[in-house]
């Protein structure tokens, strides 16, 4: 494919503009250039197909299937992407939220956040809601500066938060980043918490015990209400990720389960765009205790109308305004299409779809564990390394199957890991496309090995130096 300046002919215009009907304004000669930019003389026909081709190339929901586990990738429903472009959502001026007086301009979005937040409570069974985090990490930052603020306001400041190995990835870095020291605790051969190791570093000075559940090798945890018993007896708060909300979302709740505090991922769960930094957005929900310490302004109701109101002891804004408003615009859009019926069928059929692509890849991908998976598979390229391929070689080849590679080496516990989740969204067909893809790729590997480790070969650009693109980043290209 031709770059754009390769397109570029003497002459060619995409706009013609209409004569000036105001005076000419001039620029300060120092502001001004000394040559002319150099840029592509091309047609308005010219950038249209240049760029639709360019976004032919990219892989996206849309258009390709996503199997990356732990991350939730699935269809974003168009009738959400609809009520959020609603003129009245999109077209509100965020600053309206900022003043009492205009705050009778923006009650619909008033009214939105309060009824978002009572809905996100009532499916994680938390006390409130906030929907200030932009981010999963940003809310497992705020959750764990809400644990820090209880201590301190009990006369009990603890230093340790607790965190399985099987967690996900960023919740040492958002307990860190909120001043405590993190101590992990290892896992079964079962990969499920060693539950003797857990209660054997759950001293007085553990402030919180952060947990993923099901855990990033796609098990739900057993002991999960007993580690929050023994968490509570130490006056420790357990914290819920809902990274993996999806596998467990109508069937219980994380306050039921023993849990202080969570967040939402409304960019997994609740089907939101998701993807390529943002937009995101990550709820937190906590129980009665925690709710004087919520971050503020809160919207509450008050006389037939929504005012904004600050918790007691609040930590403060940890995001503009009220965080991504326009994906919880989505999110809203989505629970209400659903209904309570329908978000208990996403976690049926999204447990459903990761066992039946674990059922057809386990007897020639390793299964990393023996008891039944939730919403993602684990499976290991051990068997196929030792014949010289390796899982990257495995994710790279399925680029050129038009399917997008899922993740590779992580859950860390897993040598050469697969962790592939295929969510409710996608058909019987769908998997078996991929399943298939994945099989050949395995027939290949004796055969064929050579070109397996030279994959991609079908995509506009073949396979990268990762570790020298993550040294030496170079935006300018």
């Amino acid at each position: 494919m031709q770059l754009i300046y390769e397109k570029s002919r003497p002459g060619c215009r995409a706009i013609t503009f209409d004569p000036l009907d105001v005076p000419t304004a001039t620029m300060p000669p120092q502001l001004c250039r000394v040559s002319p930019a150099s840029l592509p003389e091309v047609s308005e026909l010219d950038v249209v197909r240049h760029f639709t081709n360019l976004s032919r190339r990219n892989f996206g929901v849309d258009s390709h299937f996503y199997p990356l586990g732990s991350c939730s990738m699935k269809y974003n429903p168009k009738l959400a992407e609809a009520v959020a472009a609603e003129p009245g959502f999109a077209g509100l001026h965020p600053h309206l939220s900022s003043d009492r007086a205009y705050l009778p301009q923006c009650q619909g979005a008033l009214q939105l956040i309060y009824e978002t937040e009572r809905l996100l409570a009532e499916i994680g069974g938390m006390h409130q809601v906030s929907l200030q985090p932009i981010a999963g990490a940003h809310g497992e930052l705020t959750g764990t500066l809400l644990i820090a603020a209880y201590h301190r306001a009990r006369g009990h400041p603890k230093d340790t938060i607790l965190i399985p190995d099987s967690a996900h990835g960023t919740n040492p870095a958002s307990a860190a980043i909120a001043g405590f020291k993190v101590v992990e605790v290892p896992s079964n051969g079962d990969g499920t918490i060693h539950l003797n190791a857990f209660k054997g570093v759950l001293t007085a000075s553990v402030a919180g015990v952060m947990l993923t559940c099901p855990n990033t090798h796609g098990l739900f945890e057993p002991d999960v209400r007993r580690i929050c018993d023994l968490a509570h007896e130490v006056d420790a708060l357990t914290y819920y990720d809902g990274a993996n909300l999806n596998a467990i979302i109508g069937q219980c709740r994380p306050g039921d389960l023993g849990f202080d505090v969570m967040h939402f991922n409304l960019h997994k769960t609740f089907a939101t765009p998701h993807g390529m930094g943002g937009p995101g957005a990550g709820p937190i929900g906590v129980g009665e205790r925690l709710e004087p310490f919520l971050p503020g302004p809160r919207v509450v109701p008050r006389d037939d109308a929504y005012a904004l109101e600050w918790p007691e002891r609040s930590i403060g804004r940890i995001a503009a305004f009220f965080g991504n408003f326009m994906i919880a615009v989505r999110a809203y859009a989505y629970m209400l299409h659903l209904g309570a019926e329908g978000l208990k069928q996403v976690s049926e059929h999204a447990v459903l779809n990761a066992n039946y692509v674990h059922a057809r890849l386990k007897d020639v991908y390793l299964s990393a564990f023996p008891a039944r998976f939730m919403h993602e598979c684990v499976l290991s390229a051990a068997p196929q390394a030792k014949q010289g391929v390796r899982a990257l070689d495995i994710a790279k080849a399925l680029l050129d199957f038009g399917l997008h590679a899922p993740t590779v080496y992580f859950p860390l516990t897993v040598k050469e890991s697969i962790m592939i989740e295929p969510t409710e969204t996608e058909s019987k067909a769908t998997l078996d496309a991929f399943c298939d893809a994945m099989l050949q790729i395995a027939e290949r590997v004796a055969d064929d090995g050579q070109r397996l480790r030279e994959a991609p070969t079908s995509t506009p650009v073949g396979r990268l130096d990762e570790v020298r693109a993550a040294k030496e980043l170079n935006c300018a290209c």
